[in-house]
């Protein structure tokens, strides 16, 4: 399933943060399938605690925030909620990052998932977004269901729905493992097993480096399960000897006779190495670079630092602006540069500073940052691009944007289409591209003509995608 803040709703590979009174909340789902219930959608909920205001009600220090949730097909709203979530009592000032998890009875199609948040001791903290979900028939054959990572488990005997058989589950809503992730616990469950001749079955896993897709040798792990309806299976992964890089974890299920039945997969990235960058209590902040740098937005261009950063050095400006230390942050700042660009830092931050400034302009709308769009944060990541193809308006298609880039590192020619399929706000998503480590969307000419397209099916996603008058996406993304 796709995971996405709310912030901006780009997929998952970079996080992405706000300034001021924004709310900001990280949001993953899952699929699974029970018996009595059919196949169900779970809906994760990450609330970032410093972004969010605490009140003494005379229940302790809370926060509370109003969640509206709509989920439709085609033609209808299949489901549909409104409540106020309360987070745990704060201790003090120590505010942790609190979650919600909602299930959802959905039959297998395609869905449009929205959803508004409204922090309520806050005046303009309104966020909401749409996310395209498309569920599975997992009641037919064999198969296997998403694959869930937890922050955190431990046994439990509650009914919550936090709880998954036997074990309360806190969600990671993070693909990125850091070198104090020691351990990638992982939830997911089997379906349709008793239709297996033998009593019992294997399931395995692999982890694949993605840099060549080769398997890494001393990953692999192999079980022998007895088969039944619903088969749950946890199981913890240790990531201690897991060098640097980007990975996949594959699951396979297959019978005794090496027969595969059912795969499932679960990307991430992992960073092993002792990242000291930004431990810089001795650095002496320079009044020139200082100056630059108005107080009143020291966090805000700490978060644009985002877009240009490696995972682990995101993860530090993250605990920095939790912290909301202005002067680590200067000091996180300057550093930065100090450290990417030795010899001229004070030039470099000021040319940034001025592409941060320019994308705020062209690419910021009334809930997001210039870069914390889609565009702004591509523009801010690879540069200008080399072709500019804009369409605001189209008889078939939503309004689009492709960029090309010539040249990004080692690779040549990428390309990226973000299109605008709410017409306002200037709110344009990351589609698709062929980049590297960017979102990969096969449906992407089917999403974008999504008004007069009827759905494909999971393994042909753009049969019904035929040519419209007017609808040239396809002819202007491969044209370069």
């Amino acid at each position: 399933m796709k995971k996405i803040s709310l912030i901006c709703f780009c997929l998952l590979q970079s996080l992405v943060f706000s300034q001021g009174t924004k709310l900001k909340t990280y949001l993953d789902t899952k699929q699974f399938y029970a018996p009595n219930v059919g196949n169900y959608l779970e809906v994760y909920m990450q609330f970032v605690s410093y972004s969010v205001a605490y009140k003494n009600e005379g229940n302790g220090l809370r926060a509370k925030v109003l969640i509206s949730i709509e989920i439709s097909d085609s033609s209808k709203t299949v489901y549909s909620d409104r409540y106020v979530l309360e987070s745990p009592e704060a201790i003090d000032s120590v505010q942790d990052d609190f979650y919600e998890v909602l299930r959802v009875q959905l039959n297998p199609g395609k869905y449009s998932l929205k959803i508004d948040l409204l922090d309520v001791y806050k005046d303009d903290s309104e966020i909401s977004g749409n996310l395209p979900i498309s569920i599975e028939d997992f009641s037919k054959n064999t198969k296997i269901s998403d694959v869930l990572v937890a922050e955190y488990a431990y046994p439990s005997e509650e009914q919550t729905n936090f709880d998954k058989s036997g074990y309360h589950i806190i969600p990671m809503l993070s693909s990125f493992y850091g070198t104090d992730s020691k351990t990638l616990p992982i939830y997911l469950e089997l379906y349709g097993t008793e239709g297996i001749s033998d009593s019992s079955f294997q399931v395995s896993h692999r982890i694949i480096d993605m840099k060549d897709a080769t398997e890494v040798a001393g990953f692999t792990r192999t079980s022998t399960i007895f088969k039944s309806t619903v088969v749950p299976v946890f199981e913890t992964i240790n990531l201690e000897e897991l060098p640097t890089g980007n990975y996949q974890i594959e699951y396979r299920l297959t019978t005794n006779d090496a027969e595969i039945l059912a795969t499932q997969t679960y990307d991430f990235e992992r960073s092993n190495e002792n990242n000291d960058m930004f431990t810089m209590e001795n650095l002496q902040l320079d009044p020139a670079f200082q100056s630059s740098i108005p107080n009143d937005s020291v966090l805000y261009y700490l978060e644009s630092l985002i877009p240009i950063s490696k995972p682990a050095e995101i993860r530090n400006i993250i605990e920095t602006l939790k912290s909301k230390n202005k002067e680590e942050a200067r000091k996180h700042i300057q550093g930065y540069w100090t450290l990417s660009t030795p010899t001229k830092p004070y030039e470099s931050w000021l040319k940034y500073k001025a592409q941060v400034l320019f994308v705020e302009k062209i690419y910021g709308n009334n809930f997001q940052e210039g870069f914390e769009t889609d565009r702004g944060r591509v523009y801010l990541k690879y540069g200008t691009p080399n072709q500019m193809n804009a369409r605001e308006s189209s008889p078939s298609e939503y309004p689009y944007e492709i960029w090309t880039y010539n040249k990004i590192g080692v690779y040549s020619n990428k390309r990226f289409i973000f299109y605008n399929p709410d017409l306002v706000n200037n709110a344009y998503r990351l589609l698709h591209s062929d980049m590297i480590g960017e979102l990969k969307n096969p449906a992407w000419a089917q999403i974008l003509a999504k008004r007069n397209t009827y759905n494909g099916n999971v393994d042909n996603p753009n049969q019904n995608n035929v040519k419209h008058w007017g609808g040239d996406s396809n002819d202007l993304f491969r044209q370069y």
